[in-house]
């Protein structure tokens, strides 16, 4: 069995000022106003479309984002529509070859050596079950009704840039569950730092996870 931390990947290459640039061109389409496009426009124009609330427009843009988390969290993150979404699928996937199964460590319970032997323990079992019913002759389909909602999941998200605001002001709240924090927080920094503007305005309430 492996233990490992959460973590994304962005699967695209992010050109921020390209991004901005052209969904500025597309923008001015609405007021034929073509003509104001200045090297520098771009994200005066932006800003001020997402302030208006006209946010279709950032839709014409997109991210792919690699989340790699509890199997909980994917749930939760499927729920969000106007989306695209392949997921790792334990119906197919053998988690007896190799190394077992991975799960992800609940930070939370790191700093409690009680809770956290407790939940080891647990998955070790899941593991074991799901190894001997794999061994007795159960498909993996069969036999994944024993695997923990800590089980490692791999999830790919293709979201336009109006969707991925909407996951992030809702995911980076603390009202959403601390693990869709762990990673939602990190993203949209990661997010801030490569795209400017379209995220600026999202703020983090609190920044313990």
């Amino acid at each position: 069995m492996k233990i490992i931390k959460p973590y994304f990947v962005i699967e695209d290459e992010i050109a921020g000022e390209k991004i901005l640039k052209n969904l500025e061109r597309y923008g001015r389409t609405a007021y034929k106003s073509e003509e104001k496009i200045t090297s520098e426009s771009a994200a005066k124009f932006i800003k001020a479309i997402i302030k208006s609330g006209h946010e279709s427009v950032i839709e014409h843009e997109k991210i792919t984002v690699r989340i790699i988390c509890d199997r909980g969290i994917t749930h939760e993150i499927v729920r969000h529509r106007l989306a695209s979404y392949t997921q790792e699928s334990t119906r197919y996937c053998d988690y007896s070859k190799n190394s077992g199964i991975t799960v992800i460590a609940p930070f939370f319970f790191e700093n409690d050596k009680k809770k956290w032997a407790i939940w080891k323990a647990v998955m070790k079992v899941c593991e074991w079950g799901y190894n001997l019913l794999i061994k007795l002759g159960a498909t993996p389909q069969e036999a994944r009704g024993v695997l923990p909602n800590s089980l490692k999941a791999e999830i790919i998200i293709t979201y336009n840039l109006r969707e991925w605001r909407h996951f992030l002001k809702l995911r980076c709240s603390k009202k959403s569950h601390p693990q869709m924090r762990e990673i939602a927080i990190p993203l949209l920094k990661e997010f801030q730092k490569r795209i400017p503007i379209i995220f600026d305005d999202i703020q983090i309430d609190n920044e313990k996870k």
